[in-house]
């Protein structure tokens, strides 16, 4: 069989249900005017001057504040990891109780793992399957609205019981009338309302939580409404959706990253509130007895996720900005299904440059580059003097060890640092918590899928492979000479923590996983 044209430019399937020709993209017209006016509506729906709703702010400050003081009058005083979790279920309660914004605030924080304490992100977890799917009149209502005529006009079957519901959408499978399977996403019908009258409370709220809620002190709570208005406010239009969707398919084919796979939007079914697509089939990703059936090479999977993911920000400058288990899944010859690109990561020339210099001179163990690379993709203040940095922060000194700290040594060294970083003004921008994410996500992907893959060597051949394959490109967007690049394992090793032993030898995910619960253990 022919492969399909439109494959050449999208990573899409061999064999589609239809072919996607630029100009038949109906739903793409004035799509850049489109996101700039999404983004211009940030600043006003987080801006604290313009007064929420009275009643909607009395009912947040209510169940908020109840979380707290039932917190404060039972938790709070065991500390430790009992206090966090007490908050934690607490607050997870209350999200559950204020419905779809709250809910969709918690999912995304529930796949922080990393930038949050452990006990916020296990409780956030249980509110990803948590809201209820809106009945089949109101889906039908939404799609016969927006497609502009009877459901039955496109579809020969359309199932009422949705695949999976979500905050800001549920997904049906159906079948066109011209006989292709297709998934339809339907935004619930109310959602943009809510969410816009949600963020002006959340914008009123969030400096009265600094320093109350011990959540995590760098992704505090005005940056963290600010980060979340920036995030969901393209999920609420399934035409930026679908436009991601195509972006991120190119970059791959680009990169010639055929271990990816996107599907296929409907060249003329999409509208800011319903999104057909290709419907693809596979492996959940954390199934791994049927991978394992299916004779798929999961440690090959695991160096496609990264690469990929790698390559698309580092040379492109465009991410999926929401991995976890439930947007992906394998496919029966071995490929990585995306799915959900509600949440796509585009960053400015100054944070592609950015993303470069941090990961090349990590791998070669430049320490003050790295910390001009954060301050340039705005962890730090512009103004940020980097020698101060360094010192305030022990940078300038010989790596430690953590695992060969007391409990009190380690909680003192972390306290240390929390308090000089916030004395700098550190935040923990979008880009950065998108990219954080993602790579916590893949640090569980290889806990699960190859456990004994040499975690510094993959880091050592991905460096290198990025400078060999893109060096002309690298140096010249980040400002580096990479003319003689070599990966140094030791420096990639003391990034891990890991300050001793012979610097070339392997390093594998159970032994990183021995040494972090060992700290976890330490930190109480």
């Amino acid at each position: 069989m022919t492969e399909p044209r439109d494959r050449t430019r999208w990573a899409f399937t061999e064999s589609g249900p239809w072919e996607v020709r630029e100009p038949d993209l109906t739903w793409m017209a004035g799509i850049d005017v489109l996101r700039a006016s999404v983004r211009r509506q940030v600043p006003l729906l987080t801006n604290r001057r313009r007064l929420p709703d009275l009643g909607r702010f009395a009912t947040v400050t209510a169940r908020l504040g109840g979380a707290l003081a039932g917190w404060a009058a039972r938790e709070r005083r065991h500390g430790g990891s009992e206090s966090r979790a007490g908050l934690s279920r607490r607050l997870r309660v209350a999200a559950e109780h204020l419905g779809p914004t709250y809910i969709k605030l918690a999912q995304i924080i529930s796949s922080g793992e990393g930038l949050f304490p452990p006990e916020l992100v296990e409780e956030f977890r249980r509110c990803r399957d948590q809201v209820p799917a809106e009945d089949f009149g109101t889906v039908r209502a939404v799609v016969e609205g927006d497609l502009g005529c009877a459901l039955e006009e496109t579809f020969s079957s359309f199932d009422p019981v949705p695949l999976a519901a979500a905050s800001i959408a549920q997904v049906h499978c159906a079948r066109l009338r011209t006989g292709e399977e297709v998934v339809v996403k339907v935004q619930r019908p109310t959602i943009r309302s809510a969410v816009h009258r949600d963020l002006k409370v959340m914008a009123w709220l969030a400096p009265m939580l600094v320093g109350r809620i011990p959540i995590s002190a760098l992704a505090n709570p005005p940056a963290l409404v600010e980060l979340f208005a920036e995030t969901i406010g393209e999920e609420l239009d399934f035409r930026l959706e679908a436009q991601n969707m195509l972006d991120v398919a190119e970059v791959f084919a680009e990169l010639d990253q055929r271990g990816y796979v996107v599907a296929r939007p409907h060249p003329h079914l999409v509208t800011r509130r319903v999104l057909v697509m290709e419907r693809l089939h596979g492996f959940a990703f954390e199934d791994l007895d049927a991978l394992r059936d299916a004779d798929i090479d999961t440690e090959a999977v695991i160096r496609t996720g990264v690469l990929g993911f790698t390559e698309g920000c580092l040379v492109h400058g465009i991410f999926h900005g929401d991995l976890h288990a439930g947007n992906l899944f394998i496919t029966p010859e071995g490929r990585i299904a995306l799915m959900d690109f509600g949440i796509t990561a585009r960053l400015t020339p100054l944070e592609r440059s950015a993303f470069l210099r941090l990961m090349l001179s990590g791998a070669v163990g430049d320490v003050r580059t790295q910390i001009e690379a954060f301050r340039d993709l705005g962890a730090l203040p512009a103004d940020t003097d980097i020698d101060d940095v360094m010192h305030e922060l022990g940078l300038d000194r010989a790596p430690m060890d953590p695992s060969s700290l007391s409990q009190e040594e380690l909680l003192g060294e972390i306290q240390r640092i929390v308090k000089s970083l916030l004395a700098m003004g550190a935040r923990l921008p979008k880009v950065l918590m998108l990219y954080v994410k993602n790579m916590v996500f893949l640090d569980g992907a290889i806990a699960l899928l190859a456990p004994d893959l040499d975690i510094v060597g993959e880091m050592a051949r991905l460096s290198t492979h990025m400078a060999t394959t893109h060096g002309e490109t690298l140096a010249r967007d980040a400002g580096m000479d990479l003319g003689s690049f070599e990966a140094d394992r030791g420096a990639i090793r003391a990034g891990f923590g890991i300050v001793d032993g012979d610097s070339d030898a392997p390093v594998t995910y159970r032994e990183l996983k021995a040494r972090r619960d060992l700290i976890r253990r330490r930190l109480g």
